[in-house]
Formats: structure tokens, sequence, C-alpha cells
């Protein structure tokens, strides 16, 4: 029973993290939408230069969050095998495998966070401020 209830709360941690990767993923979406838009101010000095450096970190954090899910996946997939774990040596390999993810997301969480909060900072300072003409 003690074994039972240890893996359902590694599949609700991996179903949590699956579920904020899911959100981030309709997030970066809008931001990249946002990034290539043409809500900023022209004459703001290296416009062009920040924002592509902006998309370059969006990239390498999308690739980032896409091997993430395929690890979760594939961590996910393996969890029913702990029930047929025999040595202690198993069971303690798949929690230390777990716990090395949950490093590695909250990583990404945290890095991807600080994006965000980069991207938001500066394009709320450079948006343009006037209706455009028609």
């Amino acid at each position: 029973m003690v074994v039972q209830n240890k893996i359902e709360d590694l599949h609700i941690e991996l179903q949590n993290w699956k579920s904020h990767l899911q959100f981030i993923e309709d997030e970066m979406s809008f931001i990249q939408k946002l990034l290539n838009s043409y809500v900023f101010e022209p004459r703001t000095p290296n416009l062009f230069e920040r924002l592509e450096l902006f998309k370059q970190e969006f990239m390498e954090s999308k690739k980032e969050k896409e091997r993430l899910k395929k690890m979760i996946c594939g961590h996910e997939s393996h969890l029913g095998g702990i029930f047929e774990c025999t040595t202690k040596t198993c069971d303690e390999s798949y929690y230390e495998k777990h716990n090395k993810l949950q490093n590695r997301v909250s990583q990404f969480l945290d890095n991807y966070l600080n994006l965000k909060t980069k991207v938001y900072s500066y394009a709320g300072s450079v948006l343009k401020r006037r209706k455009p003409v028609d």
C-alpha cells in the first residue's frame, strides 16, 4: 500500500509538470507573436537586436521544454515498473532519476520565468504609445 501511495504521488507530480509545460507552450506562442509584431516603437535604440536576442532565447527555451516533455513521458512510462522492482536498488534508481528530473524541471521553470520577466519588462517600455493612423 505504501508503494502504491508513493507511485500515485509521483504520477500526480508528473501530471503537474506536464500541465505546467503545456501552459508554458501556449504562453510561448503568444510571446513569440508579440515579439514578431509591429507594436514596438520603431525609433527605439537597438530594438531589432534586442528582439532578435529574445527570439533566440525563446527558441532555446522551447527546445529545452520539448526535451523535458520527452523525458517526462519516458519517465512516466517506467513508473509502473516500480511494482515489479524486487530490489531496493531498482526502487532507489527510479527515485534518483525522478529527483534529477525534478531538479531539471525546476531549473527550466526558473529560467523561463526569468526570460519572460525580461521580455515583458522590455516590451512594456518600448510599446507604441499612440493609436496608429489609418
